[in-house]
């Protein structure tokens, strides 16, 4: 048991620390322009696909820094001669900007890598045991991935709220007119935020393409789950994100070890109208735990965990 809890922890918090890498970059981006931008699981996408073709050809570490920028690049771009022309239009024909766009962007790496998935794999040096525990190894890539989620969440926080340009950011959300007046060009700071916010998804792809698989469904995959967290967490919050990707990780990662249903908690019986549910195990019902989770959090607490804003 004290395994199987210890393991189900470890899990759980990576797999939570990856949601916030794909979750931070969305929450900036709607903290900074108030868009939900529906193809920010394509980026993360993008980024395993650019980190695999990278480090074919030159090496993994050199990928880890690389994609991300491409990315980056490729976000910029997005918002400067798409989003942007679009954005006066309002908040729906935003929406269907970026939903199409994840269709386009998906279309696009199946006619370039194809539908099957790609041997992408993390590098030698890190291919060993970190720990054993129980008698059970624990990889060191995986011990690799969680670092990385913390040093973001570290970096985000103090620049957001630390530096000069975190202030110009959140001066940009509320006071835009201001901003300009000051002399910076608020475009150009949303083009670059959207940019970050993409590189950011596309870190996450090139740090999880080795231990995931990478393929065209992967987007597809985690994209739903991603605006669980954000919304749970509270649209706009960072620490929000931070807390409610945790709070996600650990919840579908214990629900899938628990391989007992209803009825061996609280006897055989049940209400007839929950007889079949009831014979339904823990595990099984992992994959809708994020989304009851969500209406519980809007049942309660409509904004979030620790948003100001009404989702």
């Amino acid at each position: 048991m004290l395994q199987l809890i210890t393991f189900s922890a470890l899990n759980g918090v990576l797999y939570g620390m990856l949601l916030f890498m794909m979750a931070s970059g969305l929450t900036l981006i709607f903290s900074m322009m108030g868009v939900l931008n529906f193809a920010h699981a394509s980026f993360y996408m993008l980024g395993a696909y650019f980190g695999f073709e990278i480090s074919r050809r030159i090496g993994f570490w050199p990928g880890l820094v690389l994609a991300p920028l491409l990315v980056g690049a490729v976000g910029a771009l997005v918002e400067r001669y798409g989003l942007r022309r679009v954005h006066r239009l309002g908040h729906v024909s935003e929406l269907l900007f970026t939903f199409g766009l994840a269709f386009v962007i998906e279309e696009m790496v199946q006619m370039v890598w194809g539908k099957l998935p790609v041997d992408y794999r993390g590098p030698p040096s890190l291919d060993f045991v970190a720990f054993r525990l129980f008698d059970t190894t624990y990889p060191a890539y995986r011990m690799f991935m969680l670092s990385v989620a913390v040093a973001m969440f570290v970096v985000l926080l103090a620049l957001l709220t630390r530096t000069r340009v975190g202030l110009i950011i959140q001066a940009a959300l509320t006071h835009p007119d201001m901003v300009a007046m000051l002399g910076h060009n608020v475009p150009r700071i949303f083009m670059l935020v959207f940019g970050a916010g993409a590189a950011l998804a596309g870190l996450a792809g090139v740090i999880a393409g080795p231990a995931l698989v990478t393929q065209p469904a992967m987007a597809t995959l985690l994209g739903p789950i991603l605006f669980v967290v954000i919304v749970v967490g509270g649209l706009g919050s960072l620490t929000g994100a931070f807390v409610a990707s945790l709070l996600i990780g650990l919840l579908q990662t214990f629900a899938v070890a628990m391989n007992f249903s209803l009825a061996e908690v609280f006897g055989p019986t049940a209400p007839p109208f929950l007889d079949d549910l009831w014979r339904v195990t823990i595990a099984q019902l992992a994959p809708v735990m994020p989304y009851i989770l969500l209406v519980l959090v809007l049942i309660v607490r409509p904004t979030g965990l620790m948003g100001t804003r009404e989702s």
